[in-house]
């Protein structure tokens, strides 16, 4: 899989928002080259966490992905507890293809991926599509409040 066939995977779930910062925009220099995912059907970034995350580059304190090699990056999934029980894996967090807890979310239940390919696509797909349903469900129940 490559970041564009998950951006557009994911885009076509319907009512997202995928806010892709590059250089010079008004967002850290940090994020810029990576995308964040939010369910926004508005075109407006909700307040919160977007619900899916693709980051291209080592941040500060999350290194053991290792994704500062090039062209490595890992996308980031925010899933239900149960999901997340079911697939996370103990395992080193800069092997490609496999699904991991991770790095430094674990407690909140997102899960990673370095470099997904055959071997995780589809799981990808389905934890992407769970990640948009719940962010969906969210927005609809705050809407309604």
């Amino acid at each position: 899989m490559t970041i564009e066939e998950i951006t557009e995977y994911v885009t076509g779930l319907g009512g997202v928002l995928a806010q892709q910062p590059t250089e010079g925009s008004d967002v850290p220099e940090i994020a810029w080259g990576d995308t964040f995912f939010y369910y926004a059907p508005d075109g407006v970034v909700p307040a919160g966490q977007p619900f899916a995350t693709i980051v291209t580059k080592d941040y500060p304190g999350d290194e053991t992905s290792d994704l500062n090699r090039p062209g490595r990056f890992r996308v980031n999934i925010s899933v239900s507890k149960a999901t997340f029980t079911e697939a996370a894996a103990p395992t080193d967090a800069s092997i490609d293809d496999t699904v991991v807890a991770h790095p430094l979310y674990a407690a909140a239940n997102w899960l990673a991926v370095v470099d997904p390919g055959a071997a995780t696509e589809a799981t990808v797909r389905e934890m992407l599509r769970e990640a948009h349903d719940r962010a969906r469900t969210r927005a609809e129940r705050r809407a309604g409040e």
